[in-house]
């Protein structure tokens, strides 16, 4: 059984890297694009003192996620911290919040990784993101279901945004290849949300109850991320 660590939720947490909000998609062959997909942002931490889930705030969420921490006891590897979006999907594959929202813990709930800041106590944050991801595409061959790469795209990125807002995802990521991982804001990745996804148009005003359960949708948004 996965040894989660005692309770120390700040224990080993890392601020995360966010994507600043953008106009204009980058163009030129120094940018791939990944899907931003509607979760809670999650960092993985597995060490000697045990296996940790730390939301952006630094909560720690490993009680929550049971297949996720199995996922991660299960990797070849003494330690390491991955960055990803916890979710859970529809039938048709698609990360759906409300999900989280009405089920916040259970075996349906995975990690989308996409960053890795350390492995077997290297620090990888210096690394360029193409490092990064190699070594994390590497390190999740075979893994189980509690964790899936969060693969990129190379197309220019106003193809992959049109494609993800047919496909009813909540939009892009755009990351400049040879960066490093920095914490807090960064221009050098960037956001391009979908104004038709349910995270991101407007919500028509209604009865009283409606608002409410959009305010607890806010705040549980805010707590993790």
């Amino acid at each position: 059984m996965p040894r989660l660590a005692p309770p120390s939720p700040r224990s080993g947490f890392i601020e995360p890297c966010l994507p600043s909000s953008a106009e204009r998609f980058p163009a030129g062959p120094d940018w791939v694009h990944e899907i931003k997909h509607d979760g809670y942002r999650l960092m993985a931490r597995r060490d000697a003192v045990g296996i940790r889930l730390l939301t952006r705030n630094g909560h720690d969420w490993s009680s929550r996620y049971p297949l996720i921490v199995e996922a991660v006891d299960r990797l070849k590897v003494r330690s390491g911290l991955i960055d990803g979006e916890a979710v859970a999907c529809d039938e048709n594959g698609l990360a759906v919040f409300e999900r989280l929202r009405l089920k916040p813990s259970g075996k349906h709930i995975f990690l989308y990784a996409f960053d890795l800041l350390e492995l077997d106590g290297q620090d990888l944050r210096r690394e360029p993101l193409e490092t990064r991801k190699a070594t994390l595409a590497s390190l999740l061959r075979g893994s189980l279901p509690g964790l899936r790469l969060n693969e990129h795209l190379a197309h220019d990125g106003e193809s992959v945004f049109q494609h993800a807002c047919k496909m009813g995802l909540q939009g892009i990521v755009s990351k400049r290849l040879g960066s490093r991982y920095r914490s807090g804001r960064s221009k050098d990745w960037l956001k391009f949300k979908n104004p038709a996804a349910p995270a991101v148009r407007p919500k028509k005003s209604g009865a009283e109850s409606k608002r409410g359960c959009f305010r607890g949708e806010r705040r549980a948004r805010r707590n993790a991320r």
